[in-house]
């Protein structure tokens, strides 16, 4: 009992100094600079990051865009592990905690923890690879294992895509198999139009021709003059009729859309028919013969 009311006394004494207090309040002090000062220092990173990226885009040296974009990104998640590490080190530091021994009790602790993060270093090291070797990059539209969306971010670790209808996979990059990019190569589209068969063909082949000849004028993301095809199959009264378009990735659906559209109205305007599907009713009495 006399030990315990030594020890309690010893460390009221200690709170209800006036140099423990003096202590309290610089070591605050510098906590909160450090902290400030590294925030500070993480957004001027990322701003000078993203301003040196933007300039080697914009520079006529044809770096590739989406390639900087994925860059930029690592770099400015690198930075903030390392200035928010360099903090957290300096805070303990300035605590009187032992950095050395603290370390080298983690690097047993992280022995330890290796032999069970295979899977770790796995999702770092692919992640490397699809960085250095440009597989996909921020802003492309891929499919990863059942995932299909735009790349928004790649870490060394995991990579986030977000699809179509607003939802957000996260796929350890260890786990990434068979990767399907649509953004790298220019797209194509198949646009299928039905006419009756006792339409005008050859006056509906003129009028397309000089409709697809007068889009890429219109229409920058058209790599060539889209192609009249032709007939592409004939079923009982309707015949089918195929266009085809390149454009540059990923932007063949709005394009299909505008030719469909813009045929259907030439169509109409020159008195060409269109098939449509019609509806035959059988068995259907007349109810005011029977009365």
């Amino acid at each position: 009992m006399e030990f315990n009311k030594r020890l309690m006394e010893n460390y009221w004494n200690k709170l209800t100094s006036e140099e423990f207090w003096e202590q309290a309040v610089d070591a605050t002090i510098d906590i909160m600079l450090i902290l400030i000062i590294s925030w500070i220092a993480v957004r001027l990173g990322k701003k000078f990051i993203k301003k040196v990226f933007l300039i080697r885009i914009r520079s006529p040296l044809n770096h590739s865009e989406r390639r900087q974009r994925t860059i930029s990104r690592l770099l400015q998640s690198i930075i903030s592990y390392a200035v928010y590490f360099s903090a957290i080190i300096a805070i303990l530091s300035r605590l009187d905690i032992k950095i050395a021994g603290l370390l080298a009790g983690a690097g047993i602790v992280g022995l330890a923890i290796g032999f069970g993060a295979q899977s770790l270093v796995k999702d770092v090291i692919t992640g490397f690879f699809i960085i250095f070797e440009d597989q996909f990059g921020v802003g492309d539209y891929i499919k990863i294992n059942g995932a299909e969306g735009t790349v928004v971010e790649i870490g060394l670790r995991t990579t986030k895509i977000n699809g179509g209808t607003g939802e957000q996979f996260i796929i350890p990059n260890g786990s990434i198999g068979e990767v399907v990019n649509y953004s790298v190569n220019n797209s194509k589209i198949f646009i299928d139009l039905q006419m009756t068969s006792d339409a005008d063909f050859e006056r509906a082949e003129s009028i397309i021709k000089k409709y697809l000849e007068s889009l890429p004028d219109v229409h920058k993301e058209l790599v060539t003059v889209p192609a009249f095809l032709g007939v592409q199959n004939v079923k009982g009264t309707e015949v089918t009729i195929r266009i085809v378009a390149e454009t540059l990735p990923q932007q063949q659906y709005g394009v299909a859309r505008t030719i469909r559209r813009d045929v259907t109205k030439l169509f109409e305007e020159n008195n060409i028919p269109m098939s449509h599907p019609k509806m035959m009713l059988y068995g259907v009495k007349d109810e005011g013969r029977n009365e």
